[in-house]
């Protein structure tokens, strides 16, 4: 009876574990959770099967050789033979919204659900739906009952277009916003353009965190005007007293030259004549990007590549004027 009932076992976990059961769950995973089945065993160990995951830099990583196996990995999702609803997945959501200086409330404000179901699930008595549709209400309008919310909406709301726009990442975005938040507080933004006061905030983030953008560009991105726009700059910069460093022409060089398709030996010699320019007082109050467009068709000159003012000064965004002005400049330096 022993061997019957052993060899019944055996049979029925053969039938239950078979090879055809065992792909058909292979195959219903997800290719990523089967990528990281397959990082078992270090190649460069062969026989090392200590694999770790760094979460703060997203690599995962031999602990016995230190070799990098994979990096840029994000973090997968748990193996589940059940698929939730959209309403399970926000259920069982343990974080709400991300909180940011962009936000007018900073995403710390909260609201009432248009559901008329109480915490626990229940419905509500038709009793009570009058009262709690005008506590909802209430809800709604006290996020925009005070003027100070209402102009930080309407600045955020500009600060997310010029996003979009010029693609500019978060960092800069939460700078720009810590700036235009101090410059409400102090009041002085009271009188004056909400949309100029916002691009003088993130030109004065873009000096700040040295980001290659010119108070034109982002004025013309925003659609405000760039005279009034750097009037309100100035006031920024004087009444908050920000300590701004000096702008760098060499970041406006690579821009320029990537969108003139100048070639690496013109920029390369471009760089070079631009460091002897920068320590000689020719340079003392110039523009950094008029500069670095007359220093880049300086080098194209003296590599003999072919190219036109207006393409250089198309791609600077300056005027031929100006470029000529400063050409006579570099070339007082570097005599052709």
């Amino acid at each position: 009876m022993k061997k019957t009932s052993t060899a019944n076992s055996d049979t029925i976990s053969s039938v239950m574990f078979s090879s055809v059961d065992e792909d058909a769950r292979q195959k219903q995973m997800e290719p990523i959770e089967l990528s990281w089945m397959n990082l078992d065993v270090c190649k460069s160990c062969n026989d090392s099967k200590a694999i770790i995951f760094d979460a703060e830099t997203n690599e995962t990583v031999c602990s016995s050789c230190g070799i990098v196996l994979r990096d840029n990995v994000q973090s997968t999702p748990e193996l589940r033979t059940r698929k939730y609803s959209q309403e399970d997945i926000e259920s069982r959501s343990r974080t709400g919204m991300p909180t940011s200086l962009a936000f007018h409330d900073m995403g710390l404000s909260t609201f009432i659900s248009s559901s008329n179901m109480d915490a626990n699930g229940v419905p509500i008595s038709p009793d009570q739906i009058s009262k709690v549709k005008r506590m909802r209400h209430l809800n709604r309008i006290s996020s925009s009952n005070r003027s100070h919310d209402r102009n930080l909406k309407n600045a955020f709301a500009i600060l997310n277009s010029v996003k979009d726009k010029l693609s500019i990442n978060d960092t800069l975005i939460e700078k720009s916003a810590y700036i235009y938040r101090k410059a409400l507080d102090k009041r002085i933004i009271k009188g004056r353009s909400i949309c100029a006061m916002m691009v003088a905030s993130i030109y004065a983030a873009c000096r700040e965190t040295n980001v290659p953008r010119t108070l034109d560009e982002i004025a013309e991105t925003a659609n405000t005007d760039a005279i009034f726009a750097a009037k309100c700059y100035r006031l920024l910069v004087r009444n908050l007293k920000l300590r701004l460093p000096a702008v760098d022409s060499n970041v406006y060089l690579t821009k320029i030259a990537n969108r003139a398709n100048v070639s690496q030996k013109s920029y390369r010699r471009a760089i070079e004549m631009l460091s002897i320019i920068k320590d000689n007082p020719v340079s003392y109050g110039k523009d950094p990007n008029a500069l670095a467009v007359a220093t880049l068709y300086a080098a194209c000159l003296k590599e003999g590549e072919k190219v036109s003012q207006l393409q250089i000064a198309t791609a600077g965004d300056t005027s031929i004027v100006t470029l000529r002005k400063r050409f006579q400049d570099v070339r007082n330096l570097f005599p052709t």
